[in-house]
C-alpha cells in the first residue's frame, strides 16, 4: 500500500519543475484574458476614435464615388487607384489593429511573462495517438471549455436581449428619422451591448485564469518518489560528494603537511596526537595552531618535523586540549598562553634564543 501511496502525485511541484516546464513553454494561460483585453481595447479605439475613422471613411468613399466617372481604365490607373484604397483602409484600421495587437501581447504577458521558445511548435507524434485525442474530447479540460462557450454565449445573448428590450420603446420611431440618426442610435445601442458584455466577460476571464492555473498545478504534480529522485539530483550523488570531500580533505592534509615545516615546536601526547605551533613575535599577538592530528596523520607530522629539526615536546594535557579546542589556523586562547609559554621558553632555550 505504502508503494502505490507513492506512485499517486500528491506532491507540490518543486521550482525546478515549474522553470522546466516554463522552458518547455507550458504555462497556465487563459484564452479569455486577451480575448476579454482585446474587447476592451477596441471599444476604447471606437469610444475615442470612431468618429474620426467614420468621418475618414465617409470623405473617402465620397471622394471615390465622385472621381469614379473620370477615372481611366488602365492598368497603371488601377494599380493606383488599389494602391490608395488600400493604403487607406489601413490609415483607417490602424488604430484599431494596434490595439489588438496590443491587447494581445499584454493579456500574455500578465499571465505568464515573457516568454519566447519554440518547443511546442516541434511536432510530437504523441499527440497524433487517435486514443489520447478520444480521451482528450471527454477530459475536464473539455467539458470546462464547453461550459464556457455555454456561459459566453447565454451572456452575450442575455446582455443583448436585455439592452434592446430596454430600448425597444424607440424602435417605432426610427422610421421618422434621417439615415445618419438611424446609424447613431444603432451604434449606441452596440456600444452598449458590448461595453456590459465586456464587463461580464472580464469576470469570466478571472475565473476561466483560476482554473487555468489550478489545472497547471495538477498537470504538474509529482509523487514523492519524484520529489526524492529531484532533491537527490540537485544535491548531488552521495557516492560523488564523498569523493568530493574525499579529496577536499586530501588536499587540506597536504597543505597542512606544508605547513608542517614552519612551525617552531611540535606538542604530542606522546604517540597519538601531534599538534603543529607557529609564533612570531613581530607578526602575531599569539602563538598559532599550523597543523593537528591523530593516529598516521601524527606520525606524519613528527616525522616532518625530525626532517627538518623541528623540537618535539611531549605535554600530553596540553596537546588534547589543544587539539580538541583550537582549529588549524587559528590562535590559541587566552586561556593557554601560559602553557604554551613555558614550551615555547624551552624551546628558545634549546635554540639557544632569547625568549621576546
Amino acid at each position: 500500500m505504502a508503494g502505490e501511496s507513492d506512485q499517486e502525485k500528491t506532491e507540490q511541484p518543486t521550482g525546478k519543475k515549474l522553470a522546466k516546464a516554463r522552458q518547455e513553454g507550458q504555462v497556465a494561460v487563459s484564452k479569455e484574458v486577451p480575448s476579454v483585453l482585446i474587447l476592451l481595447f477596441s471599444l476604447c479605439v471606437f469610444f475615442f476614435a470612431g468618429s474620426w475613422m467614420f468621418d475618414r471613411l465617409i470623405n473617402f468613399m465620397k471622394g471615390l464615388l465622385q472621381n469614379i466617372g473620370v477615372v481611366s481604365i488602365g492598368v497603371m490607373s488601377l494599380r493606383l487607384l488599389l494602391f490608395s484604397v488600400f493604403k487607406e483602409i489601413i490609415i483607417i484600421l490602424a488604430p484599431l489593429m494596434g490595439a489588438v495587437v496590443l491587447a494581445g501581447v499584454i493579456g500574455h504577458v500578465a499571465q505568464f511573462g515573457f516568454l519566447f521558445t519554440g518547443k511546442p511548435l516541434t511536432p510530437k507524434f504523441s499527440k497524433m495517438d487517435p486514443v489520447k485525442g478520444m480521451k482528450k474530447l471527454f477530459s475536464l479540460k473539455s467539458y470546462v471549455e464547453l461550459v464556457k462557450m455555454l456561459i459566453k454565449t447565454g451572456v452575450v445573448g442575455g446582455v443583448a436581449f436585455i439592452m434592446l428590450r430596454g430600448e425597444a420603446d424607440k424602435f417605432p420611431l426610427l422610421i421618422r428619422m434621417e439615415v445618419w440618426e438611424i446609424l447613431i442610435f444603432i451604434g449606441q445601442v452596440s456600444f452598449k451591448i458590448c461595453f456590459y458584455t465586456c464587463i461580464a466577460l472580464i469576470i469570466l476571464a478571472a475565473l476561466d485564469f483560476a482554473f487555468q492555473k489550478w489545472q497547471h498545478v495538477k498537470g504538474l504534480k509529482m509523487t514523492k518518489q519524484e520529489v526524492k529522485d529531484e532533491a537527490k539530483q540537485s544535491e548531488g550523488d552521495p557516492k560523488i560528494k564523498s569523493r568530493i570531500r574525499s579529496a577536499q580533505m586530501e588536499m587540506a592534509r597536504r597543505r597542512m603537511m606544508e605547513a608542517v615545516h614552519e612551525a617552531d615546536v611540535i606538542i604530542t601526547n606522546p604517540t597519538r596526537l601531534a599538534i603543529a605551533l607557529q609564533f612570531d613575535a613581530k607578526k602575531m599577538t599569539a602563538p598559532k595552531v599550523t597543523a593537528k592530528g591523530s593516529g598516521f596523520v601524527a606520525e606524519r607530522i613528527r616525522a616532518i618535523a625530525m626532517e627538518h629539526s623541528i623540537p618535539i615536546v611531549e605535554e600530553k594535557p596540553l596537546a588534547q586540549t589543544l587539539y580538541k579546542t583550537v582549529e588549524i589556523d587559528d590562535l590559541i586562547p587566552v586561556s593557554l598562553y601560559q602553557a604554551v609559554a613555558e614550551v615555547l621558553a624551552y624551546v628558545y632555550r634549546l635554540k639557544g634564543i632569547s625568549k621576546k
